[in-house]
């Protein structure tokens, strides 16, 4: 069975730094497009960034712009999601999902993606 794994979540304070990783249970990585998403209280999940599977076309939103990183591992099962001054509007449950064999536009729609991860919790302490 196809899992994702979401990991690196917990309490940051504002300034401060986490790496969230996604890893996949049961397959490799390196032909689906990896996405992040985000889910904050009373709100509409978001998209934050997405990798293309061919590494090529690399998406972030506009508050995820020169904070946050995508990358992939060098294990091929693995995608990363390094996130830098976070924010206390950051903190939401971040949840990663897959596409196989897609690249990632200016947009990203949760409708999109068909396996996804149970998410993990990022909260930003002011």
């Amino acid at each position: 069975q196809l899992q994702l794994v979401e990991s690196g979540g917990g309490l940051v304070q504002s300034g401060g730094s986490l790496r969230l990783s996604c890893a996949a249970a049961g397959f490799t990585l390196e032909d689906y497009a990896i996405a992040w998403f985000r889910q904050a209280p009373g709100k509409e999940r978001e998209g934050v960034s997405c990798i293309s599977s061919n590494n090529g076309n690399i998406y972030y939103s506009d508050s995820a712009k020169g904070r946050f990183t995508i990358f992939r591992g060098n294990a091929r099962n693995t995608v990363f999601l390094q996130m830098n001054v976070l924010q206390p509007e950051d903190t939401a449950v971040y949840y990663c999902a897959a596409r196989l064999y897609y690249s990632c536009s200016g947009y990203v729609r949760d409708s999109f993606f068909s396996l996804w991860g149970l998410g993990t919790q990022v909260t930003v302490s002011s």
